[in-house]
């Protein structure tokens, strides 16, 4: 089992881990991770998940933990609904609330902090405080400023370096505690020891405030946390607009025909709908009567409308762009297309990528370096450094406890994650985890199944051949005449090519079929034959050599040849085909282009599938191979050292999907298969694939530079922070510059993962 926890009150990737830890103790669960950025929590079990237990401990640790139901998971009996109504309508919506309310008390803060931070730069300026203000009353005003930025401004920093401290797990927040208290504390000692007669004469009055330093830093750091709060708001865009398309309400026809309308909440499944031109389809179904174009775009990415006639099925949220139609419920709530889909891209952005564990592995053991470091800064500067010791001593360890905030280290994966798993589903392309993603980003060998992924999967006729003074009309006629008597996929095609002619068909007599070979009846007292040369030949029908040579040149290219005759001469051919899918030979080009390996794989023919394969620009072929065979033939290119990624419609070819590095499931609405797939391209269009791994390679990119740039930046400053350019160059880093930098080095990392937003699909 499965289940999504938003959790509240984390500060750093150090709190995170801590969740993490104590979640995994809990008996039963097999396994817990937690997305800093999008604040979600994954946890899987073998059993069901008790909340309770999850719940309490997380707080025990001094955090939050709230169940995610999504609210697609509302309850569509009316009862439950009024309740859903006046309670909890929408987890989504109380998360957005919860965001905002986030954002605003962050602002608040933002705000006074930097009012304080102002007049605290105005009272400090000159060395401590402003000459014209006496000393004494400098010094009051600015603990009288600087005691709310640091307990209220700053709270959450020493609350969370209360857990962290007492789980013996310190993060971020201690950093930003025992720094900006080391510089508050001490400066309230100064400010006493002004005000006492009793230190009067005392060294330590010698000394100048930093109240500066704890204010600014603290203000600096609140405003790097509402940046990224507003900038992981944008990361996870794409659930919002997801929820955005669903239908509020329903037009129901009841038994008698009479017409209402209700909130689709109220609707269950079998209940007949109306849907008018211009509306959203309120759930998924099957059209009953009418026929409409209907615009998909918002599951597979692509704009042009798709014409539907009775017994098509319709996705929920989807928009009816022409006519009005009449559809039975099929699937409501958490069942529809849309909420599987909002379903999986939250488990992949609260998921995480394998090259994230590196980034957690070094979290874990910065902090308690950073913390030596600090400590080992003091007493060198303290021991070697000139005087006055004690404040060189003093403010270089607070700059390296504040500039090595992990928060850059943290985010650098997930927000690449929560963005680029976003911008698949707005395109079609639902990534099923984190590790699906990343896979796809270093693939180098992609096998695609023939039927379905190259070719659409179904018959259409590519030629006509006369052999006798008939039309071509009159010979369509015939054939489909007898085809229409059948449901074999070859005589299907017959009947819609004649149909889309508006030919028109003529009754049969004495129609009779023999599975395999063909089809026979008489029109007006003459019989006609309808089949492959097999069955033409079995019924005495001699077959010339320009016969021959006509249907051998079709089978050269793949083609199946059917063949008409009366009962004494061929009459014509009709030969079909699998006709490729608008875009195949454009996707293949530009994934060769991308220095990918192209793999065909088919049940088919040698000379079929070279006949396919030759228009696309494919020289790999696997041809014969039977569907339990396929899952073998992704090993064997796997144990030459490749990275596979296989394509197919993710039903019959589930065991190849899931042998797959990377399996890609490509398939029309409702009917995919997510569940053995890492990847869904929801729309049947092969260009999918494409998209799917400049993605993949797009976001894996990103968290690189992110993780670089995070990595940089700590290794950079913090030994600038401890004073080692000091001695030649006389440079040392300020606490509130220090502050600063902490600030916005998590927030490029989270600007650069935005970029991804941009990425053209």
């Amino acid at each position: 089992m499965k289940k999504i926890y938003k959790i509240n009150n984390m500060d750093c990737p150090s709190c995170a881990k801590s969740i993490e830890v104590a979640v995994k103790k809990i008996e039963g669960v097999s396994d817990a991770n937690i997305n800093y950025a999008s604040e979600k929590m994954f946890v899987e079990s073998e059993n069901e998940i008790d909340d309770k237990k999850i719940i309490e401990s997380v707080k025990n640790i001094g955090y939050e933990a709230i169940p995610n139901e999504s609210v697609m998971e509302m309850s569509h009996n009316m009862e439950h609904s009024q309740t859903m109504e006046h309670g909890h309508h929408s987890e989504h919506d109380h998360a957005k609330m919860e965001s905002g309310l986030e954002i605003r008390i962050l602002k608040n803060k933002l705000i006074f902090g930097i009012i304080a931070s102002v007049i605290t730069l105005i009272l400090s300026f000159g060395g401590g405080y402003v000459v014209a203000i006496p000393k004494n009353i400098s010094l009051i005003v600015l603990l009288i400023l600087a005691t709310p930025v640091e307990f209220w401004v700053g709270r959450q920093f020493w609350r969370g370096a209360y857990y962290e401290l007492k789980s013996f797990s310190p993060g971020m927040d201690s950093l930003v505690a025992i720094g900006t208290g080391a510089a508050y504390f001490f400066s309230l000692i100064l400010v006493i020891a002004n005000l006492v007669p009793a230190f009067e004469g005392s060294p330590i009055i010698k000394f100048y405030p930093y109240f500066d330093a704890a204010v600014l830093v603290t203000t600096f750091i609140i405003l790097g946390k509402f940046l990224e709060a507003k900038a992981k708001g944008s990361a996870s865009d794409a659930i919002k607009k997801l929820l955005k398309l669903q239908a509020k309400t329903a037009h129901l026809v009841d038994v008698n025909g009479q017409i209402k309308d209700t909130d689709i909440n109220f609707i269950k499944i079998g209940d007949v709908l109306l849907v008018k031109q211009g509306e959203k389809i309120p759930v998924d179904g099957i059209i009953i009567d009418g026929e409409v174009s209907v615009d998909e775009s918002m599951v597979t990415g692509e704009s042009l409308p798709v014409d539907k006639k009775i017994n098509d099925k319709v996705i929920g949220s989807t928009i009816n762009k022409s006519g009005l139609f009449k559809m039975k419920a099929e699937k409501i709530g958490k069942d529809t297309f849309l909420a599987q889909i909002i379903k999986i891209v939250e488990e992949a952005q609260a998921s995480k990528a394998p090259i994230q564990k590196l980034a957690d592995k070094i979290t874990r053991i910065f902090v308690p370096i950073v913390i030596i470091i600090a400590i080992a800064t003091f007493l060198i500067w303290m021991l070697f450094g000139p005087q006055p010791w004690f404040v060189y001593s003093f403010v270089n360890m607070v700059a390296v406890l504040v500039v090595a905030c992990p928060c850059a280290l943290g985010l650098a994966t997930p927000v690449s994650v929560i963005t680029g798993t976003g911008k698949g589903a707005e395109n079609g392309i639902i990534i099923r985890n984190a590790q699906s993603l990343e896979r796809a980003g270093n693939i180098d060998t992609i096998v695609l199944d023939k039927t379905g992924t190259i070719t659409k999967g179904e018959p259409s006729v590519t030629n006509i051949v006369l052999f006798s003074d008939i039309t071509e009309d009159k010979l369509l006629s015939i054939a489909a005449s007898l085809s229409v008597n059948t449901t074999h996929p070859l005589d299907k095609a017959v009947v819609f090519k004649a149909k889309s002619q508006e030919i028109p068909l003529s009754q049969i007599d004495d129609f009779k079929q023999i599975i395999g070979k063909g089809i026979k009846g008489k029109i007006n007292g003459t019989e006609y034959l309808f089949g492959n040369k097999q069955f033409i030949k079995e019924n005495d029908i001699v077959l010339d050599e320009k016969i021959d040579n006509k249907t051998e040149a079709f089978e050269n290219l793949g083609e199946t040849t059917l063949l008409l005759s009366d009962t004494k001469k061929v009459i014509g051919i009709i030969s079909l085909a699998d006709t490729l899918k608008k875009s195949a030979e454009d996707t293949v080009e530009k994934l060769k282009k991308l220095g990918i390996e192209i793999w065909m794989i088919t049940g088919d023919n040698e000379k079929t599938a070279q006949a396919i394969a030759d228009k696309v620009g494919i020289k790999n072929i696997l041809s014969s191979v039977l569907p339990e065979q396929k899952s073998k033939k992704i090993k064997e290119l796997q144990k030459t050292g490749k990275v596979v990624a296989m394509v197919g419609d993710g039903i019959n070819d589930a065991p190849a999907l899931t042998q797959a590095d990377v399996g890609i499931a490509i398939g029309t609405g409702t009917d995919i298969a997510i569940e053995s797939s890492g990847i869904t391209l929801v729309s049947g269009d092969p260009l999918g694939i494409y998209k799917s791994v400049l993605l993949s390679r797009s976001t894996l990119k990103n968290i690189r530079q992110n993780l670089f740039w995070a990595y940089a930046y700590n290794i950079i400053l913090i030994p600038i922070a401890a004073g080692v350019l000091y001695p030649l160059y006389g440079i040392l880093l300020n606490p509130i510059l220090a502050g600063a930098a902490m600030a916005f080095s998590s927030l490029s990392v989270v600007l650069n993962s935005l970029r991804l937003k941009a990425l053209r699909l």
